[in-house]
C-alpha cells in the first residue's frame, strides 16, 4: 500500500495528518512518533499536529526526545528510555513517567515529570526527535510520521537555530550519531507517512 505524502505547503495539512492517527479504543493511548534528520523540522510538525488533534478534541501532549538524551553523545541510548520509561508502562495501562535531562548540568533530573492524567487515559502522546522512531520502540508506536527537507534547507535552519552557539561544537558529533543510527535503524522505510517540509 502507497503511503500517504502530505506537504507542509498544502492548506490544512495538519488536519489531513491527524486523520492519520488511530481513532482511541478502550482508553488506550497512542503514539505517534515524529522523526526526521536534524533541521528538518520535526518540532514544528509535532506541535502543528498536536495543535490539530487538539482542535478535533483529543488530550495531546508532546514529548522531545532532547528530554531523554543522556548528553551530546547519547542519541543510542535515548530510544531504550524512551521504551522503559514511557511506551512499556503506557502498554501495561501503567504511569508513563521520565526524568527530564538537564543539559545546562550535564545529568538527568531527579523529579519525575508524568504524562498528564488526560492524555494517559486515552489521549495521544506525540514523541518528536531523533530515535523516535527506533526499531526498538516501533512496536509499541501506532504512527511513524518521517519529516524531510532538502540538505541545503535543513542546514540553513541548524545555523539559524536559536542555540546555534551552543549546538556548534557538537555539531559533528550529532551528526556522526544520527547517521550511524538512520544506517542501523532506518527509519525513513519504516514511516507510516512522509511530510515534505519545504522552505516556507
Amino acid at each position: 500500500m502507497t503511503r500517504p505524502r502530505i506537504s507542509t505547503t498544502e492548506h490544512g495539512w495538519p488536519d489531513r495528518l491527524a486523520r492519520l492517527v488511530p481513532s482511541t479504543g478502550a482508553g488506550r493511548t497512542r503514539v505517534v512518533a515524529v522523526e526526521g534528520r536534524s533541521g528538518a523540522g520535526k518540532s514544528t510538525v509535532a506541535e502543528d499536529l498536536a495543535a490539530a488533534l487538539a482542535a478535533r478534541g483529543e488530550a495531546v501532549h508532546v514529548l522531545t526526545m532532547e528530554d531523554l538524551y543522556p548528553g551530546w553523545e547519547g542519541l543510542a541510548e535515548a530510544p531504550g528510555l524512551l521504551r522503559t520509561w514511557v511506551l512499556e508502562p503506557l502498554a501495561r495501562g501503567g504511569r508513563a513517567a521520565w526524568r527530564r535531562y538537564r543539559w545546562e548540568r550535564g545529568a538527568f533530573a531527579r523529579e519525575w515529570t508524568a504524562l498528564p492524567d488526560d492524555v494517559a487515559a486515552g489521549g495521544v502522546l506525540v514523541v518528536e526527535g531523533s530515535g523516535s522512531g527506533a526499531a526498538a520502540v516501533r512496536d509499541l508506536l501506532d504512527l511513524l510520521v518521517w519529516v524531510a527537507a532538502p540538505d541545503d534547507e535543513r542546514a540553513r535552519r541548524l545555523d539559524g537555530r536559536w542555540d546555534a552557539a551552543v549546538y556548534a561544537p557538537y555539531r559533528r558529533v550529532w551528526a556522526e550519531q544520527e547517521e550511524a543510527f538512520h544506517r542501523r535503524d532506518r527509519p525513513e522505510e519504516h514511516a507510516d507517512a512522509v511530510v515534505g517540509n519545504p522552505p516556507c
